[in-house]
This record gives C-alpha cells, structure tokens and sequence, in this order.
C-alpha cells in the first residue's frame, strides 16, 4: 500500500510530524494484504523524488535512488488510530499530476514576487548611497555661481572692488 503526504514548502522528511508518520503508517498496514495480518510491520518512508522505478520491476516495487533518504519505521497494530482515521476517511479522485503543476506556478509565482521586492529594494540602496556620495561631494559646492567667492565682484563697481582690495 502507498500514502502519500503533500508538505507546505520548504519541509523534509525529518520536519513531518510524528503524529502524522504514525497514522500513515496505520493505513498503510492496514491496506496491505499481508501487512494487515502481523502484529509488527517494517514501514519504509522516502521523498518522492527519491523512488525509482525501472521497465524490468515487478508491478508495486520501487527502488531507491539514495539510501540515506530511505526511512524504516517497525509499525504495531494500534486499533484506536485506525478506528479514529475510519470514521474521519475521505475518498476524492485527484489528479496528482495537476495538483504538482500547480504547486509549482505558486512557488514561481512567490519566487518572482520576491525576485521584484529584493530588486526594489537594491534599486532604492543604489539611489540612496548615490545621494549620499553626492552630498559629500564637492561639486555641489560651486554649483550656484551667486555663492561662489570668485565670482563675488562681478556684479560690483570698479570703487567697490578697488575699497576691498584696499582692505585686503
């Protein structure tokens, strides 16, 4: 038997709540033919990119990819799980190759909203260090000829240069 678990982004095998690990694997042993019979059952858990599957294997098995994702779990009949998880069943036909497609357009769609937010930002740094270095440049300073000194006694008489000179 196979369950399989959709995680919110971001989650990996270790984050899954043992709660839940422990009612998957309730189902599973208890929709598995043989599984259901034994009091004890290995249960073994993995990504699902991790399982691989090639032409030559036998309907229902799977391999592994790598092995230090691959999780074992002995697994014991407890019936108040299984009796709470019955009562709380729910069948629906889902299209699991749709509902990846679009988790996916959501990732993206998040990715780029913080690609945008992260730029704006950057831009709004740039403009900021940009002021900063002009104000601490001296170009501004002789930007407004009427402030320049040197150009002080153009707008004045040839008496008045020649008084400042003379108190100079």
């Amino acid at each position: 038997a196979v369950v399989s678990t959709q995680s919110t982004g971001g989650e990996g095998v270790a984050d899954i709540p043992k709660e839940l690990v422990d009612q998957c694997c309730q189902l599973v042993k208890a929709n598995s033919i043989q599984g259901c019979k034994l009091a004890n059952v290995d249960i073994v858990y993995t990504p699902y990119p991790n399982l691989k599957k090639t032409g030559d294997m036998v309907a229902g098995q799977v391999g592994f990819h790598k092995n230090k994702k691959v999780v074992k779990v002995n697994v014991e009949k407890n019936n108040e799980v299984w009796k709470k998880l019955e009562k709380t069943r729910e069948e629906r036909e889902v299209d699991l190759q749709e509902e990846r497609n679009r988790r996916e357009r959501e990732e993206q769609e998040e990715l780029k909203k913080q690609k945008k937010l992260q730029r704006e930002m950057e831009k709004l740094q740039i403009e900021k260090e940009k002021k900063e270095r002009e104000m601490k440049s001296y170009k501004l300073m002789n930007a407004d000829p009427e402030k320049c000194t040197s150009n002080q006694f153009d707008n004045e008489s040839d008496a008045e240069r020649e008084l400042v000179d003379d108190f100079m």
